[in-house]
Formats: structure tokens, C-alpha cells, sequence
């Protein structure tokens, strides 16, 4: 999934297993759980950034939490895959408070990324230590003042799971393929640490999740409050 020219049926029967293992996984709740504790005012707008959207699956149970709570937030999602905006952008047509572009992080303006929170779904695992320090700093200088991070801990049982469970319920060869490559190129503990020092997110909170998930929220302010 990594070739961002990548558009094809297979591609879309992965990325409807993805919002599967998501459901079942209970991925989404990391996320949503995150939000949660920022304790947003219902009287004020918010603008969030999720980088890396692919299928906008997040952004739709994202919308969907804001609505059932209230609150006024306007989602963007960017991805460098144009068949991933234009997928995204249809499977969300109904929120009119979700919209889409296409844009590379590694090209973007700082001024560009203007938001007051910034997610980032099963997406830093993608990229090397150079280049996950590259995104994390540019997020930093930019007027964002939360992180959430959603993405995979690298363990044994967790890799051999899902190669086991994909084959078990005949995933398309692309799940097959990356399911068990995103887990084994995912994180430590003390390695998602390391992605924030000289940043200017100075309050970084690491929370383990079932299933196999970690739930980051790294803030500008030092006491951890929005």
C-alpha cells in the first residue's frame, strides 16, 4: 500500500478488510478514546487534520463521535494517493463536515497545516525513524497543539496473529502481504518516545490497547491540557 500510484479492485477489498480488522479490533476505539479526554467545548469550532486518511473510514466514525457529543469540528483528511482522496472522499459524501486533498507530508508547508489537532491513524509505521522525525517536526512547527497517534506495538504474538488470521479468513493478498510487514515494522515503547524529543510537544502520554495498539497523545502545553 505503500505505492502511492497503487489503484485497483485489490486495493479496494484491502482497505474494506482494514475498516473490518478496525470494527472487530477494536481499532477505531483508540482513536475516539483519545479525543474523548481533551474535553472540547461545545461552544467553540475545532479543526482536525488526520494525515494519511487512506479509505476515510477514521474520519467517518471521527465525524460521527463529534456529532453524537456536540461538538463543532471540521475534518480534513490528506493523503499522496489521489485514488485514496477520491475513494475516501465518496465513502464520505454524507458529512458534509469531512473533506479531503491530496498532498504529500514531505512536500506541505508548515502554514499549510493549520489545525488544532492532528491524527494520525495506523499511519507512522509506514516510514522510517528519518523521515517519522521529518513528519513529527513539521507538525511541530505548525499551530496544531495535539498529537493523537493510533498505530501497532511490534510483538511476536501480534505478528504471527495476524498472518494467521488473514489466511484463516482468505484476506486478499494485499492484507496478507501487509498486514504482518505493518506489524513488524511497528514500535516499542521507548521508540515513540524518541520521535518527539527537540520537538515542541513537550507532554507525551503512551497508552497500551487491545489489540496490540498504542494510543499516543503528545501536547505543546507541559500539564497536558488542550
Amino acid at each position: 500500500m505503500d505505492d502511492l500510484n497503487l489503484a485497483s479492485d485489490a486495493l479496494k477489498q484491502n482497505l474494506r478488510e482494514l475498516e473490518m480488522v478496525n470494527t472487530y479490533l477494536g481499532g477505531y476505539k483508540v482513536t475516539l478514546s483519545a479525543l474523548k479526554k481533551l474535553k472540547l467545548d461545545k461552544d467553540r469550532k475545532y479543526r482536525l487534520l488526520d494525515i494519511g486518511s487512506g479509505a476515510g473510514d477514521m474520519l467517518k466514525q471521527m465525524a460521527k463521535w463529534a456529532e453524537r457529543n456536540q461538538l463543532n469540528i471540521e475534518f480534513i483528511g490528506i493523503d499522496a494517493n489521489q485514488f485514496m482522496v477520491d475513494y475516501a472522499a465518496n465513502a464520505c459524501s454524507e458529512f458534509a463536515n469531512i473533506s479531503f486533498l491530496r498532498k504529500n507530508i514531505f512536500e506541505t508547508k508548515t502554514e499549510d497545516l493549520k489545525a488544532d489537532i492532528v491524527t494520525m491513524n495506523l499511519f507512522c509505521h509506514h516510514f522510517n525513524n528519518e523521515e517519522l522525525n521529518q513528519i513529527i517536526n513539521r507538525i511541530s512547527h505548525s499551530e496544531a497543539k495535539v498529537i493523537i497517534i493510533n498505530d501497532l506495538h511490534r510483538h511476536p504474538l501480534a505478528y504471527y496473529s495476524i498472518w494467521f488470521l488473514t489466511r484463516l479468513f482468505n484476506g486478499s493478498y494485499l492484507v496478507q502481504h501487509d498486514a504482518p510487514l505493518s506489524v513488524k515494522r511497528a514500535f516499542k515503547r521507548n521508540e515513540i518516545r524518541k520521535i518527539f524529543v527537540n520537538t515542541s510537544f513537550k507532554d507525551v502520554t503512551i497508552v497500551w490497547n487491545w489489540a496490540f495498539r498504542w494510543q499516543v497523545s503528545a501536547f505543546k502545553n507541559k500539564i497536558g491540557h488542550f
